[in-house]
């Protein structure tokens, strides 16, 4: 009976990456959605240029897929004769380890990209607005480009280097969890 709870503990492992990865994909989705559906009400254009925050979110899901499938494939069944469990506690801790680190680290990275990204949707579209007033005010509504748009450029790299280092998070969570579980291959004899 007490190995059953090896199993569980490597089982919990893929569970929770996968769950909290998919939470901070979710979670930085659908703030990066508020921020691009609100900015493309007043400035369309920038819709496409904008769906990094949207991609960059979605990418975490992936991370704790792999993990998850990583951690399910090395759980083995009992494979001796006698029904003796080879699959050992150190590994069941170790799996636990690695899903919870990949997992809260994407949970993170899904909220810091969700508001960072939501932030500088808006404000990016903003900025766009702005230029395009300023720019039909100088040219009497003729539609000629006047106004140098270099800041709102500016603005949307930053942005990106912002949302850059935010994604970082949930992917230091991947590499700590593919160490932790290539490391953790000790096997019962």
């Amino acid at each position: 009976m007490l190995q059953f709870f090896f199993y569980l503990r490597g089982y919990f492992g893929a569970a929770s990456c996968i769950i909290l990865s998919n939470w901070g994909a979710a979670w930085g989705t659908w703030k990066s959605g508020l921020g691009l559906c609100g900015m493309a009400v007043n400035h369309p254009q920038g819709v496409i240029k904008n769906l990094v925050a949207i991609i960059m979110a979605g990418v975490l899901g992936i991370y704790g897929l792999i993990v998850s499938i990583i951690i399910a494939g090395a759980i083995s069944a009992p494979s001796n004769e006698n029904g003796i469990n080879t699959y050992s506690q150190y590994n069941g801790w170790a799996h636990l380890a690695a899903g919870l680190c990949c997992g809260l680290s994407c949970l993170a990275s899904g909220g810091a990209t969700g508001v960072a990204g939501e932030v500088g949707i808006r404000a990016t579209g903003l900025r766009a607005e702005l230029n395009h007033a300023k720019t039909s005010a100088l040219t009497g509504g003729s539609g000629a480009q006047v106004v140098d748009e270099g800041d709102a450029g500016k603005m949307y790299i930053g942005s990106v280097m912002i949302l850059s280092f935010a994604g970082a998070i949930g992917l230091y969570g991947l590499i700590v969890a593919l160490i932790i579980t290539s490391s953790s291959q000790y096997y019962c004899e």
